[in-house]
């Protein structure tokens, strides 16, 4: 007997895949024209990947932990990477931060809890700070332009947004497989 998921997809053309080329959401584009369209592209592949590896999961799912003493969890995730948007649009913004999200630092992780109405809430706060960091930076399109009060770059703004999804999409592909046993890009 064995406690572990049997791995699985819902590919069938390629079964190192999340879903099949015909039906992955990310692939309706053409390549895009440019740097900043290409950066663009790509963060939000990213983010729809995150939302992709969560989907279809219960509360307790996806506030499941990794392994001991991590308290990472697929929740934990939308709520860190929320915390993030915020944090990226403090960055660039005049007058005084808003305040964190979840109060204190790692609250995001450490009080992510198996509770429908936290989870609902997790995917509202994702959207609503993604929506206002892109807002703040759609007036930029200059990506060697420099903003708020640390004068980052447009351009180093995108990249570390993009960097950021990409490593936690990782942890995602490896906390869903120990959810369910689910596989695939």
């Amino acid at each position: 007997m064995n406690d572990q998921p049997a791995r699985w997809t819902q590919a069938t053309v390629y079964p190192d895949m999340w879903v099949d080329p015909a039906d992955d959401p990310r692939d309706t584009r053409t390549s895009p024209d440019g740097e900043l369209a290409t950066l663009e592209d790509f963060l939000s592949d990213y983010r729809l990947t995150l939302r992709m590896k969560c989907e279809g999961l219960t509360p307790e799912q996806l506030a499941r932990r990794s392994v001991p003493p991590s308290t990472m969890s697929l929740l934990g995730l939308l709520r860190h990477l929320a915390e993030a948007e915020r944090d990226w649009h403090n960055w660039i913004i005049e007058g005084d931060p808003l305040p964190k999200l979840y109060g204190k630092r790692d609250a995001d992780f450490d009080e992510a809890v198996a509770d429908q109405a936290q989870v609902d809430a997790a995917y509202a706060d994702l959207e609503r700070e993604q929506a206002a960091t892109d807002a703040a930076l759609a007036g930029h399109p200059d990506l060697g332009e420099r903003l708020g009060k640390d004068d980052i770059a447009v351009r180093e703004l995108l990249v570390h947004r993009i960097e950021e999804y990409a490593r936690h999409c990782g942890h995602a592909d490896l906390l869903r497989e120990c959810v369910d046993g689910r596989v695939g890009q």
